[in-house]
């Protein structure tokens, strides 16, 4: 395969992506020309909505063909384009053949949850060290272990007493990590639910995997009360489901949420606080816990 690079700037980036698509480009990627010299630029965006910009100041496209002739094609048609104006061909490159799918398995390590609870991807050995573990690979999901979120959540759930979880709710539940987590810490009757169909499949294939028993489906899959809810999602939605969730949570219960940034814990505390108290639990790199008892 060939790599065809070019140089844009911000304004014609929609432009010669849509038509590097339209020139059946296998993949296009936009990338900071200036990445890691003074000029670099910080673009922030919430996931699952729009991009804050289409690109940087100097934009670098990267297109890939499964040719050079594809790619060759490509350039010069591009070059005869209006929108072409004030950008720069860097040159094509042929790829380095590489086995992709071994590159990919080793970017993922077994990860500790506690010195006894790993999440191990099944192409590994388990460690000698684990005494429970959730065998879980990369997949179309959230949720593979390695987010300081998911590894706060399952802490919390390794560090309670034991069969405390009760039924269970796992609200957003991506992957399935978690609520496959609270099975194997005794947790009893859980329900996963996720507004995206693909998670649903994901979480009954891990579960599945992993010989624990959970109901999967979409969020009206979660009826009545529950001992224990679990919510791993963004500190925007998280607010928004402050009602929905608290209500879900019997007396006695726990309510668990991450996906919050420190600075964001103020927030939550005054969404939720009409509903249950909010305290930070945990903290890792930026991310915190934030856990509730209905009293």
């Amino acid at each position: 395969m060939y790599e065809l690079s070019l140089m844009c700037p911000e304004v014609r980036v929609e432009d010669v992506s849509d038509a590097l698509d339209a020139l059946d480009a296998l993949s296009v990627s936009v990338e900071d020309m200036d990445a890691q010299t003074d000029a670099e630029q910080a673009l922030f965006g919430e996931p699952g909505m729009p991009a804050p910009k289409e690109g940087w100041n100097r934009s670098r496209i990267v297109a890939l063909f499964p040719d050079e002739a594809a790619a060759k094609q490509a350039q010069a048609l591009l070059q005869l384009q209006d929108f072409f104006d004030g950008c720069q061909v860097l040159g094509i490159h042929a790829l380095e053949q590489q086995d992709w799918v071994r590159l990919t398995q080793s970017q993922f390590q077994p990860v500790d949850i506690t010195p006894e609870f790993w999440i191990v991807p099944t192409w590994h050995e388990m460690p000698e060290a684990a005494r429970v573990s959730i065998r879980l690979d990369p997949g179309l999901a959230f949720g593979t272990g390695t987010h300081p979120t998911t590894r706060m959540c399952l802490r919390w759930i390794a560090t309670q007493p034991a069969n405390s979880l009760g039924r269970t709710l796992d609200y957003g539940c991506g992957s399935g990590i978690l609520a496959i987590g609270a099975a194997k810490f005794g947790a009893l009757d859980i329900d996963a639910v996720d507004i995206d169909e693909d998670a649903v499949t994901s979480c009954e294939l891990n579960a599945q995997a992993n010989g624990v028993q959970l109901h999967a489906g979409l969020p009206e899959l979660a009826q009545g009360q529950y001992q224990t809810v679990l919510a791993n999602i963004l500190a925007t939605p998280l607010k928004m489901l402050a009602p929905l969730l608290c209500g879900h949570v019997q007396e006695g219960g726990h309510l668990v949420l991450a996906g919050i940034l420190a600075q964001q814990a103020d927030e939550l505390k005054e969404a939720y606080a009409p509903y249950l108290k909010l305290e930070v639990a945990d903290s890792q790199d930026g991310w915190i816990l934030m856990t509730a008892v209905r009293t």
